[in-house]
């Protein structure tokens, strides 16, 4: 009997790269505009009432958070200019746009790369922000708590707010 012994993926294939968190949540928050859209024909064409739109909206919320997030962290991690990062939140305003943006920004090589956590000689690299990043990136377990808390505490601060237009 023969035994073979296969060598082991390469830790870069089993980590989350910068371009695929990215996409993931790019996608996702266009699919949410979808369940979002789709609540409110079920409220206003249907006659359904409010619950689509609430359980729509929610997870629309929910997903336009996490990618906004995202956007900035995955934007630092990758050097984008903050004019760059906020055209990135700013995508997910727009029904869909998120998607051609993180289009345009791989073919453009923006999402290029592993995570930074070692300081390389690029000026930009000595900055607080940047030495705050890759202590995180050294440190995934707290950088996912905080993430999660941060998401938590924004959409729990939405929800005490009220929804777009409910001041009246």
């Amino acid at each position: 009997m023969t035994e073979t012994i296969s060598a082991p993926a390469p830790a870069s294939a089993s980590r989350v790269t910068p371009r695929l968190f990215y996409r993931v949540l790019a996608i996702a928050e266009a699919v949410t505009w979808t369940l979002l859209i789709a609540g409110m024909l079920l409220k206003y064409v249907a006659g359904l009432g409010s619950l689509p739109v609430l359980i729509g909206g929610s997870i629309h919320g929910l997903v336009f958070i996490t990618y906004a997030l995202t956007a900035v962290l995955v934007g630092v991690n990758q050097r984008w200019r903050v004019p760059t990062i906020v055209l990135a939140v700013a995508s997910a305003i727009v029904p869909y746009a998120t998607i051609p943006f993180d289009v345009a920004m791989d073919r453009r090589g923006a999402l290029d790369g592993e995570w930074h956590r070692e300081a390389s000689d690029d000026p930009r690299d000595q900055t607080w922000v940047r030495r705050l990043l890759r202590w995180f990136l050294t440190h995934p377990a707290t950088l996912i708590t905080l993430f999660v808390v941060a998401v938590i505490a924004i959409m729990t601060a939405l929800l005490i707010v009220g929804p777009p237009g409910g001041w009246k």
